[in-house]
């Protein structure tokens, strides 16, 4: 009879070791996962912050020159256009600086590497509307994890004008 009740401990002492390291398994993924995520969200503010700074803000009373200035210059940000759903197509933007940010997205010994991203996976959309004078500024930042091979990506909107 004690030799039962010794195994039956062992047994329940065994399933729990074994839940927590299946749970701590599950920890670091999930935490592996918030790492990319904040990672692609860096990615996404970093390029907006270029485009803030990059634009050409023509100084003087001709509001119309300015927006148009401002939209052309904006224009050059475009980066893979079309497509959809991490699958994206439409050409590499010409601009050094997207080139550069899209560069580091990609490749493993960049600090902002994210895994299993490539080029045709990022994505920068303008929408510079002359009527609104909204100039609205797309990025989307997608990568894949490497414990689960769905693809994931974050998407930022902003307005530069």
């Amino acid at each position: 009879m004690f030799l039962i009740e010794a195994l039956v401990a062992i047994l329940l002492f065994a399933v729990g070791i074994l839940g927590m390291v299946g749970l701590s398994a599950y920890a670091t993924a999930a935490q592996s996962d918030a790492e990319y995520r904040t990672l692609a969200a860096s990615l996404a503010g970093k390029i907006a912050q270029e485009a803030w700074l990059s634009v050409d803000r023509v100084t003087g009373t001709d509001v119309a020159s300015r927006a148009n200035s401002l939209r052309t210059t904006l224009e050059t940000f475009k980066h893979n256009i079309s497509g959809t759903n991490c699958n994206f197509s439409g050409g590499a933007s010409a601009n050094p600086v997207v080139t550069t940010w899209a560069t580091q997205a990609t490749t493993t010994s960049s600090s902002w590497y994210l895994p299993g991203a490539t080029s045709s996976m990022q994505q920068i959309l303008v929408d510079a509307d002359p009527v609104t004078g909204f100039n609205r500024l797309t990025v989307t930042v997608c990568w894949s994890a490497p414990s689960n091979p769905a693809k994931r990506q974050h998407v930022l909107v902003t307005y530069v004008n």
